[in-house]
């Protein structure tokens, strides 16, 4: 289970229990709608709730990924994960957003509020 929010020119996602390829669907319609609408956007994502995800989902975010490399500014993750961390890494591949990994929800909101004050 998911429960987004928006704001101008920011996505929050929070992520409870296993992250299914249905509740990807409904982070990728929010984000395609927005970045329709308002160009790149920030991403906040809070993974410490979550539990795990299906395969269809890591396939999901590696297409998405691919899809949105130019979509993002900056990328906050929200985890204590070390495999998370690590594959937030690795997702820096597919995208030209800077992505940032924090355990502390303040600081990960602070970093993005940095880029949406400087921002044009």
């Amino acid at each position: 289970m998911i429960t987004t929010d928006h704001s101008d020119k920011r996505v929050a996602v929070t992520v409870f229990g296993e992250f299914t390829l249905s509740d990807y669907k409904e982070f990728e319609e929010l984000v395609n709608f927005k970045v329709q609408f308002e160009g790149q956007v920030d991403l906040l994502m809070d993974l410490r709730e979550m539990v795990g995800f299906t395969l269809d989902v890591a396939w999901e975010e590696i297409k998405f990924s691919r899809q949105h490399a130019h979509d993002f500014r900056r990328i906050a993750i929200l985890t204590e994960d070390q495999w998370l961390t690590w594959s937030a890494w690795v997702s820096q591949l597919f995208v030209d957003a800077e992505v940032q990994v924090f355990s502390e929800e303040a600081e990960a909101r602070d970093w993005l509020a940095e880029t949406a004050e400087a921002a044009p």
